[in-house]
């Protein structure tokens, strides 16, 4: 007698197999019943960027925090990191690994100007979504890219507010340093630009190339003694920015130095009674006060997931934008796809604690936060 009931059974199995067969051959990359991968290439630098290394452990938190919670939707966040070492070619080659070997979901994370344009530039040939660069590299949001979605506000404002501030007091002529690429000259246009409407005069361009010696600072220096600048400002580079402001003083340049949020507080940290009085725009709240939800929120996580770390502009800039991930990740429904991905960000406002970010139709603004902190006698940053 044939065994009806086992013969159901046995083809019942045959087709589950198979259904689960023909949904991996067309699952989205990186996705898995309960994972989801994400791509990251970073500037770490081997672990000698303090910068890099302070936003990686807020990241960590941030997503640790997540998938102890149950991850997002039942998967669980795994992060994938390379190290660019601040070189924009090996960002890009990293990026296509990402995308091409690992298969990750989406591409995450870069902070430094250069190679977050390398790794925008694969994302758009690849059609893969690049969320939250923390870079303020004009090239990520003009013109507009669909793909991409900062969290951090522009370094464009950044200039703006310490141009500004240094009005304010009387300071009329300008020095800026930058890298010397295609990212640093258009952050030049964009600071002549601000300092045109501004009624002020920038007299000195000080480019500068990753593989700058002793010898390359010192001219730096001198250029800027030269040209008798009243104020100094960066877009990164914080290790030649150090480098430049020590050499500068030495050989006594009175210019007051100021400076974007990248690496503020390792750079303060670096200069000890050097960067007494300097002057930093932020675009977040301070990482040691408790005064809003972010904030809050970071120093319980960081605390618990990295313990005895110190708080830092930088590992609050990797937590908000690891929440932010998280959002966008849970927005893009039970079943995530690139495609349902970007249309969870599509003409929405991301609230994480208290802290907005804005994606509409042709203008992915991110956040628009731009504050000023000082440096104290005692090295903290004052609001």
């Amino acid at each position: 007698m044939r065994n009806w009931n086992g013969s159901r059974a046995l083809r019942a199995a045959w087709l589950s197999a198979f259904l689960l067969l023909s949904l991996a051959a067309h699952a989205e990359d990186g996705i898995t019943p309960k994972q989801i991968l994400i791509g990251q290439t970073l500037t770490l630098q081997s672990g000698a960027n303090d910068y890099g290394v302070a936003v990686s452990e807020g990241v960590s938190a941030a997503l640790e925090q997540t998938n102890r919670a149950g991850g997002v939707l039942g998967r669980q966040i795994a992060l994938t990191v390379l190290d660019d070492n601040n070189k924009s070619e090996l960002a890009e080659a990293n990026a296509r690994r990402l995308v091409a070997q690992d298969k990750v979901f989406l591409l995450f994370g870069p902070i430094e100007g250069g190679p977050s344009t390398a790794v925008m530039k694969v994302a758009i040939e690849q059609n893969v979504p690049l969320f939250g660069p923390m870079a303020g590299s004009p090239t990520l949001r003009t013109p507009h890219q669909p793909l991409v979605f900062p969290v951090r506000a522009e370094h464009k404002e950044e200039f703006r507010a310490l141009m500004t501030q240094a009005r304010s007091l009387g300071m009329q002529r300008l020095a800026f340093l930058r890298s010397d690429s295609s990212t640093g000259q258009l952050h030049l246009d964009n600071a002549r630009r601000i300092a045109q409407s501004l009624g002020m005069e920038l007299v000195a361009d000080l480019p500068f190339k990753s593989d700058i010696d002793a010898t390359g600072i010192d001219t730096l220096a001198r250029q800027l003694a030269s040209t008798r600048a009243q104020m100094v400002f960066n877009h990164g580079g914080i290790g030649v920015y150090e480098k430049l402001i020590r050499q500068a003083q030495a050989i006594g340049v009175k210019a007051r130095f100021y400076g974007v949020n990248s690496g503020s507080t390792q750079l303060a940290s670096h200069l000890g009674p050097l960067g007494q009085g300097m002057v930093f725009a932020q675009v977040l709240p301070s990482p040691w006060e408790r005064k809003t939800g972010i904030t809050r929120a970071y120093q319980e996580a960081f605390a618990r997931y990295q313990p005895g770390k110190a708080f830092s502009y930088g590992s609050l800039e990797g937590y908000l934008t690891g929440r932010a991930l998280v959002e966008a990740l849970r927005r893009a429904g039970p079943t995530p796809t690139r495609a349902s991905f970007l249309a969870g960000l599509r003409n929405t406002e991301l609230d994480i604690e208290g802290m907005r970010i804005s994606y509409r139709d042709g203008e992915h603004v991110g956040m628009s936060l731009v504050d000023l902190s000082i440096v104290t006698r005692e090295g903290k940053f004052r609001h």
